[in-house]
Parts: C-alpha cells; sequence; structure tokens
C-alpha cells in the first residue's frame, strides 16, 4: 500500500523519511505558528506547511503548551483511542466469500474479509486468508475479559469458535473432512485504535483548518462523514490537502469548525507530555507478541 505513495513523492522531488518519530512541535512565540520539527534523533525539520496525521492519542501528547488552552485543541481531550487486535488467519483451503468487508454477527469480531478474494496480493482459488478486527479487546468496552493481554493462542483459539458460527459448514469439527485447517496466523495488539464512537463525540471532532495558520489535521478523528476507519482516514487526508491548496493559492477557505460550547478556554497552559519510545506501539501503531521485547509488524 505505501510503495507507490512513496514512488509518486519521490519522483516529484519530495522525500519519505522512516524511522523518524517526532520529539516535539516547537512554535514562534509571537504568532503561535509552527518554527520546526525536532525529531527524536535531535535533528529539526521546517517546513511551509505542517499536518499531522498521527492518532488523536498521539497529537494529544504533543500539543505545544501555548496550544493546551486553545478549544481547537482542548476539545480533542474528549477523543481516545481503545484498543483492537488485528488478525491475519490463514487455511488451507478456500472458504466461501465475498469481495469486500463483512460486518460480523459476532460478540468477538467486529469486521472481517477474505483477502483471497478481496486483494491481488493474496489472490488465491485454493486458499483463503481471513483479514480480521476482533473488538472489543478489553473490559473497558465491552469485552468479556482483557483480550489485550491473552496470548497469541487464546486468541485465535477463541476467533475460530466464532468462524465455526460464521462458517458452519467449512470451519469446524462439524464440517465435512473437519473442516478448513489453519496453516499460519498473526496477532497484531494495537492498544490504542480508533476512537472511541460514544454517544456524543462526533461534535469534538476538530476540522483540519486549524486556529495556527502553518498547522493542518488529518487522521480518521478529524471532521468528516466516516467514523474512525481506513476510508475517514483517507478522506480526512484529501480534506487536509484541500487546505493547503487552498491557503497556497490564496483561496478562501471556510476557517476552523466552531467548537463545541461545553469546551471553554483553558484557565492554564500544560507542557506537552511527549511520546516515550521508539516502538510503533508508541505512536499507535501495533505490536505482535507479548513481553520486553516483541517483534513489530
Amino acid at each position: 500500500l505505501c510503495k507507490p505513495m512513496v514512488e509518486h513523492i519521490t519522483a516529484r522531488g519530495g522525500q519519505v523519511l522512516t524511522g523518524k518519530p517526532i520529539a516535539s512541535i516547537e512554535v514562534n512565540p509571537d504568532d503561535n505558528t509552527i518554527q520546526h520539527l525536532i525529531l527524536a534523533d535531535g535533528t529539526t525539520v521546517e517546513a511551509d506547511v505542517y499536518v499531522s496525521a498521527m492518532p488523536v492519542d498521539i497529537i494529544k501528547r504533543l500539543i505545544p503548551k501555548s496550544w493546551s488552552s486553545m478549544p481547537y485543541f482542548r476539545q480533542l481531550s474528549e477523543l481516545e483511542g481503545i484498543p483492537v487486535i488485528n488478525l491475519q488467519i490463514w487455511f488451507d483451503t478456500k472458504l466461501t466469500s465475498v469481495d469486500g468487508l463483512c460486518f460480523s454477527r459476532s460478540p468477538l469480531l467486529s469486521v472481517y474479509a477474505d483477502m483471497s478474494t478481496c486483494c491481488d496480493e493474496y489472490a488465491s482459488e485454493t486458499a483463503s486468508m481471513l483479514e480480521l478486527v476482533f473488538a472489543p479487546a478489553t473490559k473497558s468496552v465491552g469485552a468479556d475479559r482483557n483480550w489485550i493481554a491473552a496470548s497469541d493462542e487464546e486468541i485465535i483459539e477463541a476467533t475460530l469458535v466464532e468462524l465455526q458460527r460464521l462458517f458452519p459448514n467449512e470451519i469446524g469439527p462439524n464440517s465435512p473432512n473437519g473442516g478448513a485447517k489453519v496453516t499460519k496466523s498473526t496477532v497484531v495488539r494495537v492498544p490504542r485504535s480508533v476512537y472511541a464512537t460514544t454517544p456524543g463525540r462526533n461534535k469534538f471532532r476538530p476540522s483540519q483548518e486549524s486556529p495556527v495558520s502553518n498547522f493542518v489535521m488529518a487522521g480518521d478523528f478529524a471532521a468528516q462523514k466516516y467514523l474512525g476507519s481506513m476510508e475517514g482516514a483517507v478522506l480526512s487526508g484529501k480534506l487536509a490537502a484541500e487546505v493547503v491548496c487552498d491557503k497556497a493559492a490564496g483561496r478562501t477557505t471556510n476557517g476552523p469548525k466552531e467548537v463545541h460550547s461545553s469546551i471553554d478556554i483553558g484557565s492554564e497552559e500544560k507542557s506537552p507530555i511527549g511520546v516515550r519510545g521508539t516502538h510503533p506501539i508508541a505512536f499507535g501503531g501495533g505490536q505482535q507478541g507479548m513481553g520486553t521485547n516483541p517483534p513489530h509488524p
């Protein structure tokens, strides 16, 4: 997914830096615009416009002190990412499936897709690879137990029990010849994923245009017609790009979305907490395995 985008950018003279996490956002004291970014390795990045596509829980930890009292940024405290688990399970036979994402009636599996049908990279007429979202994953968001802390084996076993209900004639001991067999599986834990869509959250989603003239907010939690999702992230990115292009061309923009009246101007400024660590999980990504030194996808 990423390689074509990288090639598109570099072919036009741009750069894509990986393994360069942000340590802080430094602002100009006179107008609160961004002066430069400081990366974890101590280097700085200067630009005309800065676009954040970080998850909401990460950008909250990096908001500069002078921004923290602004209602636009204060409303982010009303949005919080929830834990989910992403699974990939390979089967030795082809399952009956559709070309698209399916919503599940299972209490453990929210959505799934057969990538052997939906994606050229995994295309196969003889075997299936299911990609699934295991959620809710903790008691705080409605699960019966803390699945994030469960072993990979427990998570896959629970998933297969649910899949027996979704594919009763193809998975499980009651299926012909014992059903499809698992040949490989991966479990990726994401402790802070999409924002929790609890009642009343939508009004706190920020517009892509911010009150800081050279800062634009992307991310699936920002204001757009979809919930937190890949589709929402793409649309939010497009809306953020429109803000950048309109400003560069001198066109009139809509301005930042009005912040809900329940959000007041902060009485005091708060210093950013910052992000600890350099692994993807520290920046809202996923983690495979358990323990102190797990591999990362």
